[in-house]
């Protein structure tokens, strides 16, 4: 078990706990939160994922985020494991499949996370990405969802800003609280039109994966050197740096994964980071956003 200084310890949940982004219906949600892709899928690592998720609320990192999909419902079973008796502190937040995103068949679904996640309510409902199912439908869904109280509110994933200006013209598309988004350093094309759009309606970004997917891009990032120069200046790691670049602006939020609690610990801790003009300016020289239109990266 990991084992941190209490007082350290407190510090950090404060800190988190006071970062919070703002949502179109007057609420509010945590902005660094907790990834639980790939969690739940490996029996040998059960405990640890157990205990990762259960010292991130303990540090402040208190929204949690899982699908339907995640292990075919094996990370919402982890998840429901993990937050017994601390299910008041979390803010849970579960994706449904757009093939199940139907006016009635969106009941059954989240029927069916609820009880995998063993608790009767969500803070934080969204549909995983746009499918073949009329997001009126969904939306109808969605709205039903609210009034029986299974669900507090309600957002959509991986949609770029053709589909919310779609989502938006509808009947009670304007609901609609956030927009998670594959969103890190290695990649900015949100920033090129979605991103100043959804500010414009106040629609916050909840950014998946803000550490980048294992692999190549990863590597570069961790590996660059003005990310390197950053850590070394700040006493802290690389990954760290990143996740705090994605954490500067208030209306966007972060669910970075984490399957051991050392990692978890060093996630809570990037929120003491306060990275400077100078951080910036040698970020955005390295990795620039783009100047024009690109597809909206998905993993």
């Amino acid at each position: 078990m990991l084992n941190i200084d209490e007082h350290i310890m407190e510090s950090l949940k404060k800190e988190n706990s006071k970062r919070m982004v703002a949502l179109p219906d007057g609420s509010s949600m945590p902005q660094l939160g907790q990834g639980t892709w790939y969690l739940g899928e490996d029996p040998a690592k059960r405990q640890e994922e157990i205990e990762a998720l259960r010292l991130g609320v303990q540090l402040g990192m208190t929204l949690i985020d899982t699908a339907e999909m995640y292990g075919d419902g094996k990370s919402e079973h982890l998840v429901g494991e993990a937050i017994k008796g601390i299910r008041d502190q979390v803010y849970l937040v579960s994706k449904v499949y757009p093939h199940r995103a139907s006016r009635n068949e969106i009941l059954a679904a989240c029927a069916e996370s609820l009880r995998r996640l063993e608790t009767d309510h969500l803070d934080l409902y969204l549909l995983h990405w746009r499918g073949n199912v009329p997001l009126s439908q969904t939306i109808a869904g969605m709205e039903q969802l609210k009034a029986e109280g299974k669900i507090g509110r309600w957002g959509v994933s991986n949609f770029d800003i053709h589909d919310m200006q779609d989502l938006l013209s509808m009947e009670n598309g304007n609901q609609c609280q956030v927009n998670q988004v594959l969103y890190h350093l290695g990649s900015r094309g949100i920033e090129y039109d979605l991103l100043k759009w959804q500010r414009e309606r106040n629609i916050p970004i909840m950014a998946y994966s803000p550490l980048a997917q294992g692999g190549r891009l990863r590597e570069q990032l961790l590996e660059s050197e003005e990310v390197q120069h950053i850590a070394k200046k700040h006493g802290v790691e690389a990954l760290q740096v990143i996740l705090a670049w994605c954490l500067v602006h208030p209306d966007i939020a972060a669910i970075p994964r984490s399957s051991n609690p050392e990692h978890t610990y060093l996630n809570a801790a990037a929120s003491r980071i306060r990275l400077d003009e100078e951080d910036l300016k040698l970020l955005d020289g390295r990795f620039p956003a783009p100047t024009f239109k690109t597809a909206l990266d998905i993993i």
